[in-house]
């Protein structure tokens, strides 16, 4: 069973940082794409940033493109979202998943793709 624990959230003001931390257990985690989503309270899920397993190729939404970076380490079964210039409209809970595809080519993926989900980490930002 895989395992998915989000970790590093927390109480910011704009324009602060925050980094956030996926750790993973009971897998592959090495052959394994990551994502990051967020939602947001009354909003649908959305899809933030991905990491292809090899961490080769990376992948951002366009609301924190240039300001969000998705990292991995693989020694360490851990996926990092690295947060700056935050804004009051990142508030949300940020859930790290996995589609669980081996050595996937393809990392833009929706929601409706993930296999296993964490349980989330809420980031708040004050303005």
């Amino acid at each position: 069973q895989v395992q998915l624990v989000e970790s590093g959230g927390g109480l910011v003001e704009a324009g602060g940082s925050l980094r956030l931390s996926c750790a993973v257990s009971g897998g592959a985690f090495r052959y394994y794409n990551m994502h990051w989503f967020r939602q947001a309270l009354g909003k649908e899920r959305e899809f933030v940033a991905a990491i292809r397993w090899n961490g080769g190729i990376t992948y951002y939404s366009d609301s924190v493109k240039g300001r969000f970076t998705i990292s991995r380490d693989n020694t360490k079964s851990t996926a990092y979202l690295q947060m700056n210039s935050l804004k009051p409209e990142d508030t949300a809970n940020y859930y790290c998943a996995t589609d669980l595809e081996v050595l996937g080519a393809e990392i833009k993926r929706p929601s409706r793709y993930m296999k296993y989900w964490g349980k989330g980490t809420l980031v708040t930002v004050s303005s």
